[in-house]
């Protein structure tokens, strides 16, 4: 007698073989985790001077200054950030559509720069300019 032979034959496996998917999926994930900071991070270009002519305004808009030392002032007043903040807020609660046009130094850091348009934008007014000089002719 030999070696018992069984009825029962071979099934075919129909599942989808999923561990070379997940280990596609996780390199994706570290390539990704590694190359997104690199992503954010700007690269320094050099403007070119613009020639535009100044816009016409129908009402008169508030001039945000930001002195080479930092220091901030609104419509020539000079003020301290929390208390800028303030009269941003009540003027905009008078007149919402009002445009802000801001006057910085170009020796301020961008980041305070930044931070004053993002108070702006926090009590809500939309119309935010910058204030440039025209490139000077040769």
């Amino acid at each position: 007698m030999g070696p018992a032979r069984s009825n029962h034959r071979k099934k075919l496996v129909s599942d989808i073989n999923v561990t070379p998917m997940v280990d596609v999926m996780l390199v994706l994930l570290i390539i990704f985790m590694v190359t997104a900071p690199m992503m954010t991070q700007g690269v320094n270009v050099e403007l070119p001077e613009t020639t535009a002519k100044s816009l016409r305004q129908e009402e008169k808009p508030i001039v945000i200054t930001i002195s080479k030392e930092g220091d901030i002032s609104i419509n020539n007043i000079p003020l301290v950030r929390a208390l800028m903040v303030q009269e941003l807020q009540k003027n905009y609660d008078s007149n919402k559509n009002q445009p802000i046009f801001l006057r910085a130094d170009k020796n301020v850091a961008y980041g305070h720069v930044v931070t004053v348009m993002a108070d702006v934008k926090s009590v809500g007014f939309d119309k935010i300019g910058m204030i440039t000089k025209p490139p000077e002719k040769e």
